[in-house]
């Protein structure tokens, strides 16, 4: 079986799951209050990513990594609105391509191309922290520099210019 059917084969044996669950729910409606009360909403959304993980690794799918990464991520950066009710923090969105870098990083560890994966995926972590920690610092929410926060995303937009600078210039070009 292919890789495109596997991961087919995976969604739809998640989406059947997701009926079924839905099939319990309305059988037992003891059980939605039971879980209601035990989990708070967003641990919904990690649990799923942690299902689609689980999914490919039955299937020999390790590409069914990343989106299980940026599903559990997503539902991390739910899970802190909700913990703080901080939801106008818009820049933790910023956090979503490092989901994908550590999904890479997953996949590739799992399907035995880590080698491959490693540097477009450290890249694009290296990225999203940095974007997230500048524009986390431009609405004031770098405190815990004190008197030096002002020059937080003076600092990380002259490490990043460096990052994309050096790494252009020592990627190893390839012949076509």
């Amino acid at each position: 079986m292919n890789r495109r059917n596997r991961s087919q084969l995976g969604l739809g044996i998640i989406l059947i799951l997701a009926a079924a669950w839905m099939i319990v729910s309305r059988l037992v409606p003891d059980l939605n209050q039971f879980l209601a009360q035990a989990f708070v909403w967003p641990m919904w959304v990690i649990l799923a990513g942690a299902l689609i993980l689980l999914v490919g690794l039955l299937l020999g799918a390790p590409g069914m990594a990343v989106p299980s990464c940026l599903v559990a991520g997503l539902g991390g950066i739910l899970y802190y609105y909700n913990a703080t009710g901080n939801w106008e923090e818009w820049y933790f969105w910023l956090l979503i391509p490092s989901f994908v870098g550590v999904g890479s990083l997953l996949s590739g560890l799992l399907s035995g191309t880590f080698r491959q994966e490693v540097r477009g995926a450290l890249n694009t972590i290296f990225v999203s922290l940095v974007l997230f920690a500048i524009f986390a610092a431009l609405v004031g929410k770098a405190d815990w520099l004190g008197p030096y926060a002002d020059y937080l995303p003076i600092g990380l937009l002259f490490i990043l210019g460096l990052w994309l600078i050096l790494s252009s210039l020592f990627r190893r070009s390839r012949v076509e």
